[in-house]
């Protein structure tokens, strides 16, 4: 990397040019379910389509419009090629600014430790860049790092927030703890990493996710999931998540304003308790996507979230479908910033 550039992750709050993401198909996970899932991806576009354009990567178009056939399709780009699954988030590109400009920066997609193939979604950034997908953005080849984008929350001004658990496990990159760090501010041009030690959500496949268990909202507000059940397995580890919170400063050293998002209610699938979250959230431009799972907690995580976004709708999509492969909305789509020509 050239030392000398001004290097920016923006934040997810930042205007977007588009938001991908990859849909499910017969050959994935998802194909004992897919009428259900689909019909939860079906609702996800609809809300991106109304303020956004869409960049989808399937594996048959046709399928995908029909399922579409009801919403206006010209904000929309269809990209045929192989997936292994869906959740976009994690093998998309991560979108820097190098002097201003935009590139995608693709990093090394690995199954989230090698726990599934992997072997398409990690070609997925390419492919969208080879064929010219990303426009005017660069593109930069960053395979000799394993990164996630569900692991990182930046706040576009030098500092990121992420977990000890994932992006320091052995099962990704076999490197010093502290030369994980320097990797994230050479990358990243960041002043700061702020490292959760604690939190976790039991079926987790992600090795604790930072976008499962705490988000950045603005440079100076962090949501955070919040449990108040000391029945409850997650009580202690997030207790202790919330006294770090507490300790963090933003860059210019001021403590961040915490909002509690309730616990989500206890889902079981297959006797396996999945990882059910509000934090799984996704801002887009002039709305915020939040992921429901028909409880009364529902509406408490939404007026929760209206706190942290006063100027954004706060739109709730049912992800019942989504959790039963261990995942929510965050997870499935991957955004990308607007840039001023």
């Amino acid at each position: 990397m050239d030392s000398n550039k001004k290097i920016i992750l923006p934040a997810e709050w930042a205007e977007q040019q588009f938001v991908q993401l990859t849909w499910p198909h017969a050959g994935t996970d998802w194909a004992y379910m897919l009428d259900e899932v689909n019909e939860c991806f079906v609702n996800i576009a609809r809300e991106i389509i109304k303020r956004e354009n869409l960049l989808i990567v399937c594996a048959d178009t046709d399928e995908v419009e029909a399922l579409l056939s009801d919403i206006d399709l010209s904000r929309v780009t269809f990209v045929e090629m192989p997936t292994n699954d869906t959740w976009a988030r994690d093998h998309g590109g991560i979108t820097v600014l190098e002097d201003g400009k935009p590139v995608v920066y693709d990093f090394t997609f690995n199954g989230w430790g090698m726990k599934f193939a992997a072997n398409h979604d990690n070609l997925i950034t390419r492919n969208l860049y080879m064929a010219g997908i990303f426009g005017d953005f660069g593109h930069r080849n960053c395979f000799d790092f394993i990164l996630e984008g569900g692991s990182i929350e930046s706040d576009g001004e030098g500092t990121i927030l992420t977990t000890a658990e994932c992006l320091l496990s052995y099962n990704r990159n076999n490197l010093a703890d502290e030369d994980v760090e320097l990797k994230l501010k050479e990358y990243f041009g960041l002043k700061q990493v702020l490292w959760l030690e604690h939190g976790y959500l039991a079926g987790d496949d992600t090795d604790s996710h930072v976008d499962t268990l705490a988000r950045l909202c603005d440079r100076s507000t962090i949501a955070y999931v919040k449990c108040d059940d000391v029945e409850d397995e997650h009580y202690e580890e997030l207790r202790k998540m919330k006294k770090e919170l507490r300790k963090f400063k933003t860059s210019d050293d001021r403590y961040f304003r915490l909002i509690p998002l309730p616990m989500a209610d206890e889902v079981y699938f297959e006797g396996e308790r999945l990882p059910a979250t509000y934090a799984n959230f996704l801002i887009i431009n002039g709305a915020v996507l939040v992921p429901t799972y028909n409880s009364p907690k529902d509406e408490i995580a939404k007026e929760q979230l209206q706190k942290a976004f006063p100027d954004r709708e706060i739109v709730g999509i049912d992800c019942n479908s989504l959790i039963k492969q261990h995942g929510s909305l965050h997870c499935v789509t991957m955004q990308f910033p607007k840039v001023d020509p």
